[in-house]
């Protein structure tokens, strides 16, 4: 058996060692490329070294302290954030698109001590944390450059053996508005992702193409499963159709992480089908629904499998639909994992019978530790079972069917409820979509004096469509339920959404009470 196999068959390992075992192998096999650059294994353990022993001799404390990073993706980001799981430091990656406010509180509840940052993400943040000292990626002028910093070549760092519980990295859930979430996930966590990787071919020849961002869990669950089993991550900074089939088409790659609406406008992209696709083993996509009809198109012109994984940053336990194994399923998110013990609950909190709806509530390996300084937080995401298993609660509402697949509905903070009646807008937006002229659609609940609450619908025409609103309100509430019935349609250019795909809802509601 090889020091790889041995390794990655333990209950519990270090992705950085995996990383190191790669390079002493393989020194020369390519690991990170981005635009600009390709690393090879060999010189990425090395620059995590590097990067270790810097932050051992910063002073900063394995499997205490933390560091910040808020850049686009690219391979010192990357190299960065191994370096730092290599001396047991946890990393804060931060969304860039956030505004200054919530970074310098994101940062101050990491308790970071160094931010990592590129020019765009500093001018973003402008004054903010004037007290955390910064390093450029980029080699810009927005902090001491990353070269400066780094120590000397071949410096090595003092041993660290990082434990299950310590944190691995704290992904924020709220970016953009509200006070920010700290996720703490722990290294025995990631070490989960890890270990399913061997079922979805993983192994030294994967190519893995990334256009989502290395702050979001969603591209996490990937690119450490690639690197962990030897392969190589091409860096897409920022997304768009074309660029992306032309790099897939040039690496030849194998695996892939999408949200729903990148699906969308690759599958809309009219060069598609003359890209060269057949190196591709798997698609993978969470983080946002994923409607039907999308999944039957990719099934029926991407080559390889495509999986949807359902689960929450916080943990608790994932579904998985292998879509090109049930091509029948594809209204679902698949049916609990292997190790996820997945339920559903009501109101009071008390299980609900098979074939009721109920909010999902998950138990698995991989669970955060807790929200970051936040206990209170950390107890409401929390529900016990009789037993006192803990489980983490989603605010999604779904019903299994009789063969234990999971359908969603909406989220439980979604839901509209209209004159005592529950409207799921799920149900809703699906309607709309079946319209020649929706290309995309979104269903809000507003206040109501009549009714409490009542359904708002905002859609995206297709290209070149001149349907009304007034047209498309009125078809729609034909084909739905008295109860259901939309009390307006309003057109809209794009479906405002967060960098991984999720529409806001919250500003719908804002521009419908313009």
């Amino acid at each position: 058996m090889s020091d790889f196999q041995a390794a990655i068959n333990r209950d519990f390992g270090l992705i950085a060692e995996l990383v190191r075992l790669h390079a002493r192998a393989s020194p020369e096999r390519p690991a990170l490329v981005d635009p600009a650059c390709t690393l090879s294994y060999g010189a990425l353990d090395a620059l995590m070294d590097r990067i270790a022993a810097s932050l051992q001799r910063d002073g900063l404390q394995a499997g205490r302290d933390a560091i910040a990073i808020c850049a686009a993706s690219s391979v010192n980001y990357a190299a960065v954030f191994l370096g730092a799981l290599r001396a047991g430091i946890a990393v804060a990656p931060l969304a860039p698109g956030s505004t200054p406010a919530s970074l310098a509180r994101m940062i101050e509840d990491a308790e970071a001590r160094i931010l990592f940052v590129d020019a765009a993400a500093a001018e973003v943040i402008g004054d903010a944390a004037p007290g955390v000292a910064r390093i450029a990626l980029d080699g810009s002028a927005a902090g001491r450059t990353l070269e400066a910093w780094l120590a000397p070549a071949g410096t090595q760092p003092a041993a660290v053996e990082p434990q299950p519980s310590w944190p691995f990295n704290i992904i924020y859930s709220s970016g953009t508005t509200g006070e920010p979430k700290g996720i703490v996930q722990g290294h025995g966590m990631r070490w989960a992702h890890v270990r399913r990787g061997a079922k979805y071919e993983y192994d030294a020849d994967t190519v893995t193409l990334l256009s989502t961002p290395l702050y979001s869990n969603t591209t996490l669950v990937v690119f450490f499963p690639t690197l962990a089993y030897g392969g190589c991550v091409v860096l897409m900074p920022k997304f768009d159709a074309a660029g992306y089939l032309q790099l897939a088409e040039r690496h030849h790659a194998t695996h892939t992480m999408l949200v729903p609406v990148q699906y969308q406008r690759l599958m809309a992209h009219p060069a598609f089908d003359a890209h060269e696709l057949a190196s591709f083993r798997f698609k993978f996509s969470t983080s946002a629904p994923f409607n039907a009809a999308l999944k039957a198109d990719v099934l029926k012109r991407w080559p390889g499998g495509l999986i949807e994984f359902y689960g929450m940053t916080e943990g608790g336990g994932t579904c998985i639909l292998e879509a090109h194994l049930h091509p029948d399923k594809l209204h679902t998110v698949g049916q609990p994992a292997e190790g996820s013990d997945i339920r559903l609950i009501d109101e009071s909190g008390r299980e609900v019978a098979r074939g009721e709806a109920g909010e999902v509530v998950g138990h698995s390996a991989g669970m955060m530790v807790g929200y970051h300084h936040q206990p209170e937080k950390t107890r409401e995401a929390e529900w016990f079972d009789p037993a006192g298993k803990r489980f983490i609660r989603t605010g999604d509402v779904g019903r299994f069917d009789e063969d234990g697949f999971l359908t969603l509905f909406d989220r439980k903070k979604d839901m509209i409820i209209s004159g005592g009646f529950n409207i799921y807008p799920s149900d809703l937006e699906a309607v709309l979509r079946g319209h020649a002229a929706v290309a995309d659609a979104a269903v809000v609940g507003v206040p109501s004096e009549q009714w409490g609450e009542t359904p708002v619908a905002f859609v995206v025409r297709r290209a070149g469509d001149d349907t009304t609103a007034e047209t498309l309100l009125q078809w729609a509430n034909a084909q739905l339920g008295k109860t259901q019935r939309l009390a307006r349609l309003q057109l809209i250019d794009e479906l405002p959404r967060s960098p991984i795909g999720k529409v806001l809802k919250r500003e719908l509601r804002e521009h419908d009470a313009r």
